[in-house]
């Protein structure tokens, strides 16, 4: 029986939804093995014409890796972890139908990427959106890949070196978030958008998504080993460990 997501289908659309409110929602490897499921399981029922993807609770949709379980890893564990995230992220990349992310709050780091590679995203005034790994002592590699696609070079590296959250409006303006709406209003508003998609002639819809793929699949690879080599660095030297245990100490004494 799932325990970190819980899953729902309106109106022909199938809603998952991340459940750790306690934690802001992060991820870790079993949240991660039902979300796959989850998904998997909306791919292939011919019921559902829409997938969303939100979170539990009114802070966050995901506060993205528990660094809780990331803090132990050695240079072979951050290894095993990032080819895990590349599974997740060739999942959805290769989903077929309507994707959209409804945002209740938060959305950090991989869950930023995560937001970013779905086709649509709903939010509100309260949103926050970025790539803050490299304050808790985590290389970015997937990150700045996928901001470089939406929002250039430049963007890119501010955002990559600072680790600095954007607020709604600021997503909103540069495109991140395609539509602002009362906070109450987020999940109605990706339903009606998600059946708006699901409309759409469905050949011509997966197709189009596909070319969006091919378009992007080199630079996605390349992050994906990048990120490989620079983690074993970096977990080889220690750095990630120490900065990941001040950052949730900190977070304890708040």
């Amino acid at each position: 029986m799932p325990e970190y997501v819980i899953t729902d289908v309106r109106q022909g659309v199938g809603i998952i939804t991340l459940n750790r409110p306690h934690i802001l929602n992060a991820w870790h490897r079993p949240m991660r093995d039902e979300l796959r499921t989850a998904l998997q399981t909306f791919v292939d029922a011919s019921d559902v014409e829409a997938i969303i993807l939100t979170g539990a609770g009114e802070r966050a949709f995901c506060a993205g890796q528990d660094l809780s379980e990331t803090k132990g890893f050695d240079a072979d564990g951050i290894e095993g972890w990032m080819r895990e995230w590349e599974v997740l992220y060739d999942q959805i990349r290769a989903i077929p139908k309507p994707l959209v992310v409804a945002l209740n709050g938060l959305a950090a780091g991989s869950a930023f990427q995560v937001a970013l590679l779905a086709d649509y995203r709903i939010g509100h005034d309260g949103c926050q959106m970025g790539q803050p790994e490299i304050n808790a002592g985590v290389a970015s590699n997937t990150g700045p890949w996928i901001i470089r696609e939406m929002l250039g070079l430049a963007r890119t590296y501010e955002l990559a070196l600072t680790g600095r959250m954007m607020s709604a409006a600021e997503s909103h303006a540069l495109g991140l978030i395609n539509r602002l709406v009362p906070r109450e209003r987020v999940l109605d508003e990706s339903i009606a958008l998600a059946l708006e998609l699901a409309a759409k002639p469905k050949l011509t819809f997966k197709l189009t998504k596909q070319r969006l793929r091919e378009m992007t699949e080199a630079g996605f690879r390349d992050s994906i080993e990048a990120g490989v080599r620079h983690q074993r660095t970096a977990y080889d030297d220690g750095e990630p460990a120490k900065m990941m245990e001040q950052f949730l100490a900190k977070r304890a004494n708040r």
